[in-house]
């Protein structure tokens, strides 16, 4: 007779756990409780929905509400952030569907055309190919006409120089990578002006660490690697020689996790060291705009300038060519960097460069279409 007396307590027990476990958040929240540090999402948080004064906004107001509570619920970060450390760490999968965890500390970033360019699965159709070539045809014939010189870069993703740390169950189905697939279209068309930087960053891996283990990008070593490369393309125009790496100086520090780490809301838990390649000699360009720029140069706009008969360039690039510039800009006397994948004509024309250079990373082939400038002023 006592079993079923027995059954019901822990049912009941069992019941006022779950009821718990509901109110204690809801009740932090509504009195103020929400005190932790909010994750960097890359976005606001959605704002109190106030009073609403008509029926429309009456209507609205319970899925206002959700929003509002479901990003300022109390403990909501300590919770994911034990969630996201949970299944890293003893799962070794991830929390956010736009970052993998590879072995050994690796992340690799999925979104942004990632994905595709890992698989390989999404080839180029004959008409696309016939597209690029058509658009970076037409953009080095403009430019030649005017006098100014032109190479269109591509830096390549990070599971193409490490694809041994993406986990077993991430397997390319592809034969060629878009980047590939254009290259080979490219040699057996026109000699157009392009440097595929993939063999040059597999080169340089063979020495050092090019690429950052929770971030997506090339750490300033890749970038090194990767400016010698275009430097030397450049030869023909005055530039210089590609300083030595003698003028600088490798500066390993641990960092807090980067642009994937956060991703994950584990910024503060998982670490890297970040390996900085500082001047050890005196640098002869200023960045003159934006005044102060970031550390990282991931402004949209930036603006080099040095004294003496240096030629100018006008870049048009993505986020892994911002960590080039304090090296690009050595070779120029007034270099223009435009965070944007299209060259703008205007630009060119105001600026007067000897050189244009735009640089895409791989990925971004599978989700940005080349936009033919020159035909569309035509």
């Amino acid at each position: 007779m006592g079993a079923p007396m027995f059954s019901l307590s822990v049912n009941r027990l069992l019941g006022a756990c779950f009821v718990m476990a509901l109110a204690i958040p809801l009740g932090a929240t509504l009195a103020g409780g929400d005190r932790t540090p909010a994750l960097e999402e890359n976005r606001e948080r959605a704002a109190w929905p106030g009073t609403p004064a008509s029926r429309a906004e009456w209507a609205a107001w319970p899925e206002a509400f959700t929003r509002w509570f479901t990003d300022h619920v109390a403990f909501r970060t300590d919770l994911i952030r034990t969630q996201a450390r949970v299944r890293v760490e003893a799962l070794h999968s991830s929390a956010n569907p736009d970052v993998i965890v590879g072995r050994e500390g690796w992340l690799y970033y999925t979104d942004d055309g990632g994905l595709e360019e890992i698989g390989a699965h999404r080839p180029f159709s004959d008409e696309e190919l016939e597209a690029w070539r058509t658009t970076l045809t037409h953009t080095r014939d403009w430019l030649q006409a005017r006098g100014i010189a032109y190479l269109f870069v591509i830096a390549p993703d990070k599971p193409v120089i490490y694809p041994e740390y993406l986990p077993p169950t991430v397997q390319r189905v592809g034969a060629q990578s878009r980047t590939a697939q254009l290259m080979q279209h490219l040699r057996a068309h026109d000699p157009l002006p392009v440097l595929d930087l993939t063999d040059t960053l597999r080169e340089a891996r063979r020495h050092e660490r090019v690429y950052h283990l929770t971030d997506t990008h090339w750490n300033e070593l890749g970038a090194y690697a990767a400016y010698e490369a275009v430097i030397a393309q450049l030869q023909p125009l005055g530039v210089g020689e590609p300083r030595p790496r003698r003028d600088f100086r490798v500066v390993p520090f641990t960092r807090p996790g980067m642009d994937l780490a956060r991703m994950l809301g584990l910024m503060n838990v998982m670490q890297e060291v970040d390996l900085r390649l500082e001047f050890a000699a005196p640098r002869r360009a200023t960045v003159i705009e934006p005044n102060p720029p970031s550390r990282a140069l991931m402004d949209a706009r930036v603006v080099t300038t040095q004294p003496g008969p240096w030629p100018r360039a006008v870049v048009f690039r993505d986020s892994f060519g911002s960590a080039m510039i304090p090296y690009l800009s050595e070779h120029f006397g007034r270099a223009v960097y435009a965070w944007q994948p299209n060259i703008d004509l205007d630009l060119i024309a105001q600026e007067r460069p000897a050189v244009v250079i735009q640089e895409w990373v791989g990925r971004h082939f599978y989700r940005v279409y080349p936009y033919d400038a020159v035909a569309a002023q035509q």
